[in-house]
């Protein structure tokens, strides 16, 4: 058999027993990355960055009912591990012949069973001692007729955990688990060759949470004049070096949240819904599934003196800038992520070893003052300010005095209750930030004097560079509300956040030109998902809201010819030959006004029963549904002059959801060259630490 033949083959059975594996079918998943009863976390198909720190868990399952029912549900602890890198750093043999077809029942061929052909114990490997054998059982329910019917299928499990191993040398690796006799599972993973030569000193890294390039195009038409179908000006995303298209599927599901989907931007590995760089596993603690370095954490690690950022318009422990830092299945563990912010994972579980950590950013700048304040949701009750402090930040509750702040000592500014005021309520609405009891540091006045985005970012880059004292910094700095705002159907104060981020895009380039950074700095804009947000029309609100029945309301939806054109107005001096206008304080390229007659008609492929009549509500971000006593129902006070528009989502859904759309990539400066071009959220991560030159 030729070899042309022989890797056809190889590629074939790897292909048919992927088709094989149950778990592709089913609404619900034993464990999401564990087709067989013998689990290798990392799974297969994992890529490493030379030397990035990682935990490996092994899972031997024996459910006690269900259609995997096996050995009474007697699990075999007697299993074994092995680990073998491939002659010359190329792909192995073994690597090549594919997973076997194993249902936890017999066993497969095509692998080594660790008992010679260059497997190594994998304690060995690694250098590790043996880890100790761990027991547990978990539940979960086959399909939807068991979950109505509340009949789980019962697992016990036998386990072990090996903490804080790397592998250095790049290549193909065959990670082989033996178990139940003879049965197998492999894990083929890959250590990608990285680049040693450095082309950025620092990464600042923004996050448009949810950001479509639909919205992108929206924001333009409503920030941009345009005449006769010609823009007169730009936004920044649209001037950038370089632009090209992630995929954001997770590692079990192909729609994702903010916190797998960070993960594979942060760390380079596929993860499961709701897990900060975690493999998910089945055990009861959030804490202690197998961890890998996050970018934060490597560059940490690896340049010494450099300085690290975090800043977000959302609660600071939320889902993205927790996955700088954070290691969690839960990313709702919020308090938890802020502790772990100040110290390393060890310090919330100490029966683990993770010799790594994020070492104390340098900056922290968002919201979530419930999180540090002395309360049930801070961690463990504490005064996470007074922990902060005595750690030697300063801290910052407004606009004012993060302004005033001086440059050379850790930040920590938190400005408000939950998540930030968004930039139509600070800027056109401020009212709206009246009454709520939000401010950070907890004498129950309010939070009326919030920075924004562009006011936070260039103090984080000041800071930075101050502390950094030449050796580099990294940033990840999210418009977080994008996201939030679409998750509850209210375009206009979502397209206000990504007009936002943009103007703060563009600032930011203009203060590292001035302070000489921009020629060493690498600039990446992207989002973590999308959302299935379009804009097929115009609307004429006056008109709609003047009808009596849904269908002549619906009348007022212009489509092609009779769409027209945008009625928001920009500020005149936003044209290049009138750039020497004086603007009012929202400057140029926002709307002058967000309320004109004719709107954009808009929808949102994921949505729940809501009424739509294409206005700005004025008195705050909208509640398009409501929980009722048969589920989620039309909020009677949201839109009532609007028209009704049927859901598509389980009536336990009171908002939009996340879609599979790829969203766009943008780079500037120092590296951005790589990102051009279609890619997996995964690649993000090796191209940004190769940009900064990790693999030395």
């Amino acid at each position: 058999m030729g070899a042309l033949n022989a890797a056809k083959l190889a590629t074939l059975a790897v292909l048919l027993s992927s088709a094989l594996q149950p778990v592709l079918g089913q609404h619900f998943q034993r464990l999401g990355t564990c087709p067989t009863l013998g689990c290798i976390l990392p799974p297969d198909l994992t890529d490493f960055y030379p030397g990035q720190l990682f935990d490996v868990r092994l899972e031997v399952h024996a459910p006690v009912n269900g259609s995997e029912a096996f050995n009474d549900g007697k699990v075999n602890d007697r299993f074994t591990f092995c680990i073998e890198r491939s002659a010359g750093g190329g792909h192995d043999k073994r690597a090549e012949s594919g997973h076997g077809n194993d249902d936890g029942h017999g066993s497969n061929n095509g692998h080594g069973n660790g008992s010679g052909n260059g497997c190594e114990d994998a304690a060995r490997f690694f250098g590790v001692k043996e880890p100790a054998l761990e027991k547990w059982s978990f539940t979960y329910f086959e399909d939807l007729f068991a979950q109505d019917a509340n009949q789980p299928t019962v697992v016990n499990v036998a386990s072990k955990a090996y903490r804080g191993v790397q592998l250095s040398k790049p290549g193909s690796y065959s990670a082989v688990l033996t178990f139940n006799g003879k049965s197998q599972t492999v894990a083929r993973w890959t250590v990608r060759t990285a680049s040693n030569k450095r082309k950025a000193k620092n990464v600042l890294f923004f996050i448009g949470d949810g950001m479509t390039q639909s919205m992108i195009t929206a924001a333009r038409l409503i920030g941009h004049k345009s005449i006769n179908g010609r823009y007169q000006t730009l936004m920044q995303l649209d001037q950038m070096d370089a632009m090209g298209v992630q995929m954001t599927h997770s590692i079990d599901s192909f729609i994702t949240d903010s916190a797998n989907s960070a993960t594979a931007l942060f760390s380079g590995k596929k993860s499961t819904v709701s897990a900060l760089n975690v493999w998910v596993d089945s055990s009861a603690n959030s804490f202690d599934d197998p961890k890998m370095e996050t970018i934060g954490e490597l560059f940490k690690r690896k340049r010494k003196g450099g300085a690290l950022g975090i800043v977000s318009t959302a609660i600071i422990g939320d889902a993205t800038p927790a996955a700088i830092c954070g290691h969690t299945r839960n990313r709702d563990e919020e308090g938890a992520i802020v502790f772990e912010y100040l110290n390393s994972p060890e310090a919330i579980n100490a029966t683990f070893n993770w010799p790594t950590g994020c070492q104390q950013p340098d900056v922290i700048l968002g919201g979530g003052a419930e999180l540090f304040l002395p309360n049930h949701s801070s961690w463990q009750g504490q005064d996470m300010y007074k922990a902060f402090q005595k750690k030697g930040y300063q801290v910052v509750f407004d606009a004012h005095a993060l302004e005033k702040a001086n440059t050379k000592d850790r930040t920590l500014g938190i400005f408000t209750v939950g998540n930030m005021a968004v930039w139509v309520d600070r800027n056109v609405l401020p009212q709206n930030l009246k009454g709520k009891k939000t401010s950070p540091n907890g004498d129950g006045t309010d939070a009326v004097n919030q920075p924004g985005l562009k006011d936070m970012t260039l103090k984080a880059i000041d800071i930075l560079h101050e502390r950094s004292k030449g050796n580099g910094w990294f940033m990840m700095s999210e418009a977080a509300s994008i996201d939030k705002m679409m998750h509850v159907l209210d375009y206009d104060r979502a397209l206000g956040e990504l007009l936002e981020l943009d103007d703060t895009v563009k600032a930011t380039i203009q203060h590292l030109e001035k302070m000489g950074e921009m020629d060493d700095t690498l600039i990446i804009v992207t989002a973590d998902h999308g959302h299935g947000f379009d804009v097929f029309g115009n609307a004429d609100t006056k008109y709609l809201s003047a009808q009596n029945t849904d269908h002549t309301k619906r009348r007022a939806v212009g489509t092609y010819q009779t769409s027209g054109l945008s009625e928001f107005q920009v500020a005149p001096g936003s044209l290049p030959q009138n750039d020497t206008i004086v603007f009012g304080p929202q400057g140029p390229n926002f709307p002058v006004q967000w309320q004109p007659r004719y709107k954009l008609a808009a929808g949102f492929g994921a949505n729940p029963d809501h009424r739509e009549n294409y206005k700005l509500e004025l008195n705050g971000p909208r509640l398009p549904a409501i929980s009722g006593g048969s589920g989620v129902a039309l909020n009677p006070q949201d839109n009532p002059d609007g028209f009704t528009v049927q859901g598509t989502l389980a009536l336990t859904e009171s908002q939009g959801v996340h879609s599979l759309t790829d969203v766009s990539i943008f780079a500037h400066g120092a590296g951005a060259e790589a990102f051009r071009g279609v890619q997996n959220n995964i690649d993000i991560f090796y191209k940004v630490a190769d940009a900064l030159g990790l693999g030395d």
